[in-house]
């Protein structure tokens, strides 16, 4: 069953979020949701490992988020990279069957999802599953060369003064290229530190012939600016610049700082505004993990490390999207849970329309 009768065109989220009555939901935290199943992902391929070592468990965590009510799967590829695989081994095809392979499985979640709701007609079960049928986007996740570097430079967005925007269009070009023919609906440039980076990712969208819509969701540690201390204006002015860019945003950011990081981003994009935050913990790139005692929190002056709660998250849910807010999800450290708090909060919207 497909997702939705709309063409793949610079329209696609306007259309999606017509479609979805004027909100949309999008899943929570990949990589963690997967350690709490069991995974190990000490690796520098992070979340893609389990590309290797355990498909089945993707596919569930994405069956989660659905049943969860997400709108919205994102691919188990944002550390995945055709270099990154080559390191462990793996020849050129090989390495990039394994990026295909992270959006067959979303698109397999999908199917699956879909088959459930014709096998149960009601908007969710006893058990708190949502089983809808709706319109679904999958998004090809796409982290940054920071990421690949597996040293938390996504979160300081510190790549020295050697890297240049032709090396990070020679880094990413095939990667994108791969996922965008595997068929996810658009792409999802993730956590951009920079606007370098930012920059590459336009001129690869606009040079490589990549005919898919994409969003970019930048991260922040100060509310101000990007984490690298780039101004987030230019940062989504360079992603308001670019047709195939349907949605602009923030990712893997505490959730005190995206008030002011929305009214930032409305002041120079007509695009829909996309937050998916973190929980409020910090990223501990020496340890590999995340920090914090996740506190329920309010308070502007609190702890950079401290966690917030499901329910203190979604506090902050209604008011992100009545100042500009379109799509709301969450990023590390969020689970299915919040997802479904979410997805409650933004309920009721206006009636799905019929699937084609």
């Amino acid at each position: 069953m497909e997702a939705l009768n709309i063409p793949t065109t610079p329209s696609l989220m306007r259309d999606f979020l017509r479609q979805a009555g004027g909100a949309a939901v999008i899943d929570g935290g990949l990589a963690t949701e997967l350690e709490r199943h069991g995974a190990d992902l000490n690796d520098p391929l992070w979340s893609a490992k389990c590309l290797l070592t355990s498909p089945h468990l993707i596919r569930s965590v994405h069956l989660d988020y659905l049943e969860a009510g997400a709108d919205i799967i994102i691919t188990a590829s944002y550390q995945a990279t055709i270099q990154g695989f080559e390191a462990k081994g793996f020849s050129r095809e090989e390495s990039e069957t394994l990026l295909k392979k992270s959006v067959e499985i979303a698109l397999e979640a999908r199917d699956i999802y879909y088959e459930r709701c014709n096998k149960n007609s009601c908007d969710g079960l006893g058990d708190g599953r949502i089983l809808k049928i709706r319109p679904i986007l999958v998004a090809a996740s796409v982290g940054s060369y920071g990421a690949y570097l597996a040293d938390g430079s996504e979160y300081s967005g510190d790549y020295g003064d050697a890297m240049t925007i032709e090396a990070l269009k020679e880094f990413h070009g095939r990667r994108v290229q791969v996922l965008a023919e595997a068929g996810p609906d658009l792409i999802a440039f993730e956590t951009v530190p920079n606007k370098i980076e930012a920059q590459a990712y336009v001129e690869l969208l606009q040079e490589e012939d990549i005919k898919i819509p994409a969003w970019f969701s930048f991260n922040s540690k100060d509310g101000i600016n990007v984490v690298s201390g780039d101004s987030l204006l230019e940062c989504a002015s360079i992603a308001e610049s670019c047709k195939q860019v349907v949605a602009v945003g923030i990712n893997c950011t505490p959730p005190r700082f995206i008030h002011e990081l929305i009214l930032a981003i409305k002041k120079v994009t007509t695009k829909p505004i996309i937050i998916y935050p973190n929980s409020g913990e910090r990223y501990d790139a020496d340890q590999k993990e995340w920090v914090g005692d996740h506190a329920l929190t309010n308070e502007p002056n609190a702890q950079e490390n401290t966690g917030v709660s499901d329910e203190d998250f979604v506090s902050y849910v209604s008011k992100w999207c009545e100042i500009g807010a379109s799509l709301v999800g969450g990023c590390c450290r969020t689970t299915p849970d919040t997802i479904r708090a979410i997805y409650r909060t933004l309920s009721p919207r206006s009636p799905d329309p019929p699937m084609q």
